[in-house]
């Protein structure tokens, strides 16, 4: 289901069918460096991990991560979004992208958009990100849509300390 579109990319909702493309993604190198190895192995891994988070939180919390397509070919290239994590306070934006795809302006365009949902649509009042201290480029990324760095974090029990940038909606 669309959701949202861009100049170049069209939004949309996971389904199970979009199985083989998130697996490509989950394991792309950058994804496994900078947000971590998911343990997608198979097909059948990424429906349930789609099936069971992704398409899940489009019902509990209205919001999720979502499928970037290209307009001019409907070929999916990655996923931007929020997520609502246990450790942190308000929803938090993320993306990732096949290699590909990476630098060529489609994250900010993606995010963009996020946002304006995050606070039109889903009627937030505020949005952070995570993100290692060695992604410079999501730092930058962050930065050039308006996110302040508030603090370091660690929300999750791997001890990996993040940076938490903020940005009031």
């Amino acid at each position: 289901m669309m959701i949202a579109e861009t100049k170049r990319l069209l939004i949309s909702k996971f389904t199970i069918f979009d199985a083989p493309f998130f697996l490509q993604l989950a394991n792309s190198p950058n994804c496994l460096k900078y947000i971590g190895d998911k343990n997608l192995k198979t097909v059948v891994d990424a429906k349930a991990y789609l099936q069971e988070k992704t398409i899940k939180s489009y019902t509990d919390l209205e919001f999720g991560f979502y499928k970037l397509s290209l307009k001019e070919n409907n070929k999916p290239i990655g996923t931007c979004g929020l997520a609502k994590r246990e450790k942190l306070d308000n929803a938090d934006i993320g993306f990732a992208f096949l290699p590909e795809y990476e630098g060529q302006g489609f994250g900010f365009e993606a995010s963009v958009e996020i946002i304006k949902l995050a606070k039109l649509k889903f009627k937030l009042k505020k949005v952070v990100a995570i993100t290692m201290p060695s992604n410079i480029k999501s730092i930058k990324l962050l930065e050039k849509l308006g996110f302040a760095l508030e603090k370091k974090v660690n929300p999750f029990d791997d001890d990996k300390e993040l940076l938490l940038f903020v940005k009031d909606l």
